[in-house]
């Protein structure tokens, strides 16, 4: 592995693995599933930058999308520098549980190594699984590494399951964004592929939650604020 000189010796990069699970479902066709793909897009150049900034973090991308089922839309740990996007399409069923499954198997301990960072998970949803998420949560969160990610859920709109999302989540106080609207779902993905993958790439060394004294290996930053959901143009859609 490639590593970085400093005073006193050398430091090995360490990989900071981010993974999208992305809902492409029936009800994400259309304006949404058009803005998710917008979105991931234009945060590329962002994420970039970020890990110039860092060198000491090999951030490395995949993509999992699932509606019948759940795949690879990306499967490879791709470094960032070399990522480029394939927009997703959107059919079907929402089985989120199978999603969780196939993401905690790609956590395993080879996979992973000793060196790793806490992973980011970043969950993008409008509706509520039509399969065994219990389950699916459960194997995620048995996982030494599932339950060490930094996890963090987007809901679009009304329709999405939030107490789903926050069971995902698991943290004592951060809880599911929602996005009403393009432009805060823009807002909220350039937020979580930067300073979130920042606090993640320099993790405390253990600190506890205050109220439950759960260990919290990443602390969240606060997220941008939502754009109003009024439309401020005729082009502009409210979810």
């Amino acid at each position: 592995m490639a590593t970085i000189r400093r005073p006193g010796g050398e430091m090995a990069n360490r990989p900071l693995h981010f993974i999208w699970i992305l809902d492409c479902s029936g009800s994400m066709a259309g304006p949404k599933i058009q803005q998710l793909n917008f979105a991931i897009r234009e945060c590329i150049p962002a994420m970039q930058d970020e890990a110039k900034q860092n060198p000491e973090c090999q951030m490395l991308i995949r993509v999992l999308t699932f509606s019948s089922g759940a795949r690879w839309h990306i499967g490879q740990p791709t470094p960032i520098a070399d990522f480029k996007w394939t927009d997703v399409q959107a059919e079907a069923v929402t089985d989120m549980g199978q999603a969780l499954e196939l993401a905690s198997a790609a956590l395993s301990m080879d996979a992973m190594g000793d060196r790793a960072l806490p992973p980011v998970l970043v969950l993008i949803s409008d509706g509520q699984p039509t399969d065994d998420f219990q389950g699916g949560l459960k194997k995620l969160m048995d996982n030494q590494w599932g339950k060490k990610s930094v996890r963090i859920a987007i809901g679009l709109g009304d329709d999405a399951d939030y107490d789903i999302l926050n069971q995902f989540i698991a943290h004592p106080e951060f809880k599911a964004l929602r996005a009403d609207n393009a432009p805060t779902l823009v807002k909220y993905i350039k937020w979580v592929s930067t300073a979130v993958v920042k606090s993640a790439s320099t993790p405390a060394s253990q600190v506890h939650a205050p109220q439950t004294g759960t260990p919290v290996n990443v602390q969240i930053p606060t997220p941008p604020t939502a754009t109003p959901t009024a439309p401020t143009s005729p082009h502009d859609e409210v979810w």
